[in-house]
């Protein structure tokens, strides 16, 4: 748990893209943070939408873009371990865009990502339990996600990301 400020209802969860956190608003001046990996460059994206749907062990289509960029993936890859997807999986609203697992938490705190948002998959299930299906996802801006020294918008964090782990919830 973190202090954090922000204006958003309880529940809400504020992607920091830039510092590769994601933070579940709490109350008015708290959160949980856990690490997360993003899209790499070209393939970032900010806004807001809502949790359409929740799946444990979610099935893997790649979607026609990613395979035309990578025809070497596999068309379908069911839920499991091996899955990319890894232990969970929250879908964004009408887009291609997910909170997920991964099964390579080296990632955590990178750019690799084609948009995706991934935690470990120990985190993923505990957020899991926590997010509700019509729950608020506002991704930030790369460029408006500043630390607080910068001038913070009114959904930063308080505290300074302790950028030596990212992979660790708080």
């Amino acid at each position: 748990m973190v202090d954090y400020v922000s204006h958003q209802t309880p529940g809400t969860v504020v992607i920091d893209t830039e510092n590769t956190f994601l933070y579940l608003v709490l109350n008015d001046g708290q959160a949980l943070r856990y690490g997360i990996g993003v899209g790499r460059e070209g393939f970032t994206w900010s806004g807001e939408q809502t949790v359409a749907r929740k799946t444990a062990w979610p099935d893997w289509r790649p979607p026609a873009e990613m395979i035309s960029r990578q025809p070497y993936l596999p068309r379908f890859m069911a839920g499991g371990p091996g899955n990319p997807l890894g232990a969970r999986a929250m879908y964004l609203g009408e887009t291609e865009f997910r909170i997920h697992g991964t099964n390579k938490p080296d990632t955590i705190g990178k750019r690799v990502s084609s948009g995706c948002i991934r935690l470990t998959n120990d985190d993923v299930m505990d957020l899991y339990e926590r997010v509700k299906v019509g729950a608020k996802v506002i991704v930030l801006p790369a460029t408006a996600a500043r630390r607080p020294s910068q001038g913070a918008p009114p959904d930063a964090a308080f505290q300074t990301p302790d950028q030596a782990s990212p992979s660790q919830r708080s």
